[in-house]
């Protein structure tokens, strides 16, 4: 997923890649209310931004039978001027020979599967009128055509349409999917031709989505809009992306102290399940890849890389020299 995301009062996690096909729409000029729509990039915009690229993020060389491999804390949405990668996050993915990410949208099979996971189940419980309306009301207020928003509430689940419209009210903080860190990536390491691959599929994220009983989905449900409601997702989402652009490892680390989504017993848990817990399976594979004797640039979101049970913690404990890299504090 997806810096990873948990709203205010929620516990839902933002996955770039189970959100492309929405979050990617074009917002409406005109109504009150909308964030100003940015044109499209021009081929001279693009050429300043790389240009002009700075190292954002968080960066680790992890090392082990004398050769180096690297991780890399991801955002999951970002700004025109973050989208290419600054001289040392791209020095160390032009040196490895892997780019390991979370998932690959440049893949067509992992595209389908998406589309199939997030896809409303025909013999779903239906949403009581209150949390419908509720619902409705943010569809209406996220500046998409009306096609798109009959789209997002005949096609997905509600789970998953809450989750796009969260993504959707970052652009109001100038910010937009399709210049997710991960993107970008994605695109130079196929356009290297290097060996580009998923380290999870869609079917085990969206299930994270899903994997509760009715009554805590509405729960979360309510939750989740009432973020939206009082823009508490939004101003997180503020903060979450500032921090990474200026490189702000610390406060990173203190993401449970002031993130509001780890205040009860039910919100640790769900982290746990959403971090930790994934986590492993990704060490795992990460190890074998670099036993196979690759190199691998593995970029995940950043808090996958945090913490006893983050990413680096985990292979140091497989035998691997972890340093972390101070990148250059980029620019708000």
């Amino acid at each position: 997923m997806m810096l990873n995301m948990t709203f205010s009062s929620s516990r839902f996690k933002v996955w770039l890649g189970a959100l492309w096909c929405l979050v990617a729409a074009p917002a409406l000029a005109s109504p009150p209310g909308c964030p100003p729509p940015e044109p499209e990039p021009t081929a001279q915009r693009m050429a300043q931004a790389q240009a002009q690229a700075r190292d954002r993020g968080f960066l680790w060389r992890i090392t082990k039978f004398d050769r180096v491999s690297y991780l890399y804390g991801t955002l999951h949405v970002g700004k025109l001027e973050w989208v290419f990668p600054g001289p040392q996050v791209m020095a160390a993915l032009q040196s490895s020979e892997v780019l390991a990410l979370e998932l690959d949208l440049q893949d067509p099979k992992v595209m389908a599967e998406l589309t199939q996971a997030m896809a409303r189940q025909t013999d779903a419980e239906p949403l009581p009128p209150s949390l419908m309306r509720r619902l409705r009301a943010q569809v209406r207020a996220a500046c998409l055509p009306d096609a798109t928003q009959q789209q997002l509430l005949d096609q997905l689940s509600p789970q998953m349409a809450l989750t796009t419209l969260v993504v959707l009210s970052a652009r109001h903080e100038g910010l937009k999917a399709d210049y997710a860190a991960d993107l970008m990536l994605s695109r130079l390491g196929h356009q290297a031709g290097k060996q580009v691959i998923s380290l999870e599929d869609p079917a085990s994220q969206i299930a994270l989505l899903s994997a509760e009983s009715p009554q805590a989905q509405r729960e979360g449900l309510a939750q989740g809009l009432q973020s939206l409601e009082d823009r508490s997702a939004q101003r997180g989402m503020r903060r979450v992306a500032r921090m990474w652009a200026d490189s702000r490892f610390d406060e990173l680390q203190r993401y449970a102290e002031w993130c509001e989504c780890m205040d009860t017993a039910e919100q640790r848990s769900a982290m746990k399940k959403m971090l930790d817990d994934r986590n492993i399976p990704m060490a795992q594979r990460i190890d074998r890849l670099h036993e196979s004797g690759k190199t691998v640039f593995a970029a995940v979101g950043s808090l996958h890389l945090v913490g006893p049970v983050g990413l680096p913690a985990l292979l140091a404990r497989r035998g691997y020299e972890v340093d972390r890299i101070n990148v250059s504090p980029g620019q708000r």
